[in-house]
This record gives structure tokens, sequence and C-alpha cells, in this order.
């Protein structure tokens, strides 16, 4: 690894380095049980990972626990491992399938042997699960919760006790305190995350692992990043569940878009690889001439849903120059829309300024 946190793999060679621990339960013994597609979803994440054709992990750097394996005390001494092994120029990646709980202000993960009369005592408490992430050396670390946050919905009673299922966005912004650290949930805190009636896999996990297998757009270089994974998952959940189900981002010092996972093997593609490094200077000029044209920035004309885009993915302050410069870095990550790219964009441009030189020579490169 060089001194920048880029990873440089050959082709079909293993992701060295990369950690995970994969946990599931649905067969809670004093929590509602969930659907068989949450021990599908962990399976399959494994699989994934530890394909030679996909992410590359190495098999012994991967541990599942499914379902009775996933006790509170096995779940504490596989990260308790993760802390003793990853080294600071690893991956880490932490998947939980399951019940959240709020336990007051503060959000657990329900282990399958959760004691519904010490619920304190026997979740994975936010403050303890922080702990063991900050002893964790690794510099890439990537959590991510596909759990029911719909905690008001889903409460709970059995023998008179009372656990309020969820997970709090507070608590996910707690858990990514640090550098390197990226929180990544299926759901909001008031809503559900759906598994559809028939599907293998939850809708959550069904695109995590549809990214993990290729489907995201990628520098050329073998490597699947966060931000890609983030926006390819965010933006097909949202638009099979609209204003339903939103999968959210924590990051609270996150400087890199760090490679995650192999690209279908770590095979490389030079030509992207070299388009990358190019476009830098026409994505630059790009963000010159629409500052330039829509002052008031992409909500101007209603430019960015013309070309296919969804103003609420974007992050929009200040003046219009920041708002173009926020979103286009957002568009070359892959977000802002389901159907908007750097060519729609500069197309539906050129129709209301079908004249502007350095636009028509832009359009003419893509």
């Amino acid at each position: 690894m060089n001194t920048r946190g880029v990873i440089e793999v050959d082709e079909k060679t293993a992701f060295a380095g990369g950690h995970a621990l994969v946990i599931a339960v649905a067969n809670y013994a004093q929590v509602p049980v969930l659907p068989c597609s949450v021990l599908n979803d962990a399976q399959d994440v494994v699989a994934t990972l530890t394909s030679a054709a996909h992410c590359g992990y190495a098999p012994q750097n991967v541990k599942l626990l499914l379902d009775s394996q996933a006790t509170l005390d096995a779940i504490r001494k596989e990260l308790d491992s993760l802390a003793v092994r990853a080294q600071p120029s690893d991956t880490v990646l932490i998947f939980f399938s399951g019940h959240g709980a709020r336990l007051g202000d503060e959000s657990a993960l329900v282990p399958v042997d959760c004691d519904m009369h010490r619920a304190a005592q026997t979740t994975l408490l936010e403050q303890e699960f922080s702990a063991v992430l900050a002893r964790i050396k690794a510099e890439r670390l990537v959590v991510l919760i596909d759990a029911c946050h719909a905690g008001a919905a889903a409460s709970f009673k059995n023998i008179g006790a009372t656990l309020d299922l969820g997970f709090n966005e507070k608590s996910l912004n707690q858990l990514a305190k640090g550098t390197g650290r990226v929180m990544i949930a299926s759901s909001r805190a008031t809503e559900y995350s759906y598994a559809l009636g028939g599907a293998r896999n939850s809708l959550f996990t069904e695109h995590l692992l549809g990214a993990l297998r290729g489907a995201t757009p990628t520098q050329g270089d073998g490597l699947i990043r966060v931000f890609e994974v983030f926006n390819y998952v965010s933006e097909r959940v949202r638009q099979a569940m609209p204003d339903r189900q939103h999968p959210i981002f924590k990051a609270s010092d996150l400087e890199d878009n760090f490679p995650i996972a192999l690209a279908l093997g770590g095979v490389k593609n030079l030509d992207a690889t070299f388009a990358v490094v190019e476009s830098g200077k026409e994505w630059r000029q790009l963000e010159e001439i629409l500052s330039d044209l829509y002052p008031a920035g992409p909500q101007d004309q209603e430019l960015w849903l013309r070309a296919g885009g969804d103003i609420s993915r974007l992050r929009l302050g200040g003046t219009g120059r920041a708002g173009w410069f926020a979103a286009l870095r957002t568009l070359r990550q892959g977000g802002g829309g389901i159907g908007i790219n750097q060519k729609s964009l500069i197309d539906t441009a050129l129709q209301d300024f079908p004249h502007h030189p350095e636009l028509k020579r832009l359009g003419s490169i893509n």
C-alpha cells in the first residue's frame, strides 16, 4: 500500500488484508422471529466476499456467526479477534442482519441469546460496540447494519418486559467516530428494512450483493470503493421502495473513497483508469461552465431533474458554485439519481445553450 492509502493489486490476486465478521440472527427465542432471508443474506455475503471471482477475501479472514452461533459471547470474541489481528493497512468489514434495540438513549445489537428481562446485560450496547471498534487498528472499517429501525412500530411485549426494536441514527454517529470509519444502515430510524415476499435476500442486502459482485462503477483499477457501494445500494433501494426505505451513510472523519474489496476478482481496465485520470480537467471545466450558465445551482431551471437526477440526493447549500461543486462530486462517485450521468447532464444543458462552444466540446468527448 502506498502512502495515500491506495491498495495496488494484480489481476486475480486476493484482496490482501481484507477481514470480515458476518453476523445474522433470524430465530430468536424471546424476540420476534425474522424471515429466512436474513440467514441467506449472511451466507451470500460470505460467499461473495470469499469468491476469487468477486471480492477476493481470504476465507480464513472471514468469520460467519449464524443464528444459534451468534451469542453475545461469540460476537464479543470475534470482535476482539478483529482488534488483535487487523493491522493499520488492513480493511475490516462487519455485517449484521437481525434486530436492533433501543434501550433508553442508547441502541444495541440483539444477539440470539438476548434475555428480555436483562436486555441491557444481554445485548451489544452502543458504548461497548463503539469501544471495540476503536480498538480495531485497521484504517478502513465499514459496518453494515441491515435491521428494522421502526422502533415505535415494532414494540414487543413479552412476559411483562418491553423491548423497543430499532437502531437510532445518534448511535450510528457515535459508532462512526474515528478516521476511516463508515457506518451504512439499511434504513432510517423511523423506517422498516424490507424483505420482499419470495425474495432470497432482504432488499438492502440484495443490492449490497449486487455492488460487491461488480455492478458498481470503478476507477478501472480492479477495486470496489465505499462511496460507489453506498450510492449503488441507496439508489436501488429507494427506487424499489420510494419514500419507504432510505439507506443512510455515516462517517465523521473520512478523507478517502477507500477500497473495500476487489471488483470481479481484481480485473483491471487500463482504458477506464486512463479515462478517470484524464477526466479530472473536464469535470473542473464542466463545473465552471454550469456555474456560469446556472448560477443558482443544480436546481436552476430544473437542470438536474431534467437530466435524470434526483435533487433530494444532493446536499445543497451556500452559493450556486458550491452547489455545483458538491453535486458534481456526488455524480463522479455514482450518486445523484438513478438516471443521471455526465453525458445526460451535458446533453440537457446543450438543449438550453446549443451554441456554447466549451459545452459542445465537452459533449463531443462524451
